[in-house]
């Protein structure tokens, strides 16, 4: 099936802001805090830079949202906007952990209609439009067919694995620590586990591309309320975040509420 030219620009994207990643993974580079929490490094702006160039110079009218550049609210005026992060997971990649990924989704009105995400260093990369169905390098995938939730494997990041929510839960379900919120959603597409979640907040480029590459495999992302997201709005933050396979979904989301009551009467 002949892809669109704008996938096809974001993957060649992808690969050239992953050849850039490579060449600082595990060497010298500069780090500095953006805020508490929140490092940024040479390679998370260079590949921003390179991103942006590339997608923008193909599509000089789309607007643009991107963890490494300052915001502007001209975009909310635009139909089509480009949703990037060149390093999601910027802490695993400055701890030489693998486990982190470039995030590119293109929303229109709203929804995720591209989006690509790859692990620079595994050599991974996912890919949907939507209508069309998800893919990790060529191949298609698709979410597990898991209905059982005692069974199922959670991915999470490595701090809340071993916070309070996920702690007061240890030893009754299974949960794999994971870096990148975007390469955890991809994971779930490509029925690598059963599900994923988050009780922090999360950005629209954690997530857009995310979204669409698990709804293409049979999944379903949406917030702990079970709604789903909207993007290029005005507040990009988003309160939590839970991808599943789907089948899943209502047992989780009864999981994480249960966890949540849990943790308030302790």
């Amino acid at each position: 099936m002949a892809e669109s030219r704008e996938l096809k620009v974001a993957r060649e994207a992808a690969d050239a802001a992953g050849e850039i990643i490579r060449g600082f993974y595990r060497q010298r580079f500069e780090v500095w805090q953006k805020s508490k929490d929140q490092p940024v490094t040479d390679a998370d702006l260079a590949a921003d830079k390179t991103l942006k160039a590339i997608l923008l110079e193909a599509f000089p009218n789309d607007g643009w949202l991107s963890e490494e550049t300052a915001d502007s609210p001209e975009r909310l005026s635009l139909r089509r906007l480009w949703v990037v992060d060149p390093i999601d997971g910027t802490k695993e990649f400055i701890r030489g952990i693998p486990e982190f990924s470039i995030s590119i989704a293109l929303v229109k009105d709203g929804r995720p209609i591209v989006g690509v995400i790859q692990n620079p260093v595994t050599g991974e990369t996912f890919w949907a439009a939507r209508g069309k169905g998800a893919f990790q390098n060529g191949r298609p995938i698709r979410a597990t067919r898991a209905r059982k939730f005692a069974d199922a494997l959670i991915m999470a990041s490595h701090r809340e694995v071993r916070a309070r929510r996920l702690m007061s839960v240890k030893g009754k379900v299974r949960v794999k620590a994971v870096g990148s919120t975007a390469y955890k959603i991809a994971l779930v597409a490509a029925g690598r586990c059963d599900l994923m979640l988050s009780f922090k907040p999360k950005s629209e480029w954690d997530i857009a591309a995310g979204v669409l590459i698990a709804e293409e495999a049979g999944g379903r992302v949406t917030d702990h309320e079970g709604n789903p997201y909207r993007f290029n709005r005005p507040d990009t933050i988003r309160p939590n975040l839970l991808a599943t396979n789907g089948l899943l979904h209502a047992a989780a989301l009864r999981f994480i509420r249960d966890v949540n009551r849990r943790v308030e009467m302790e």
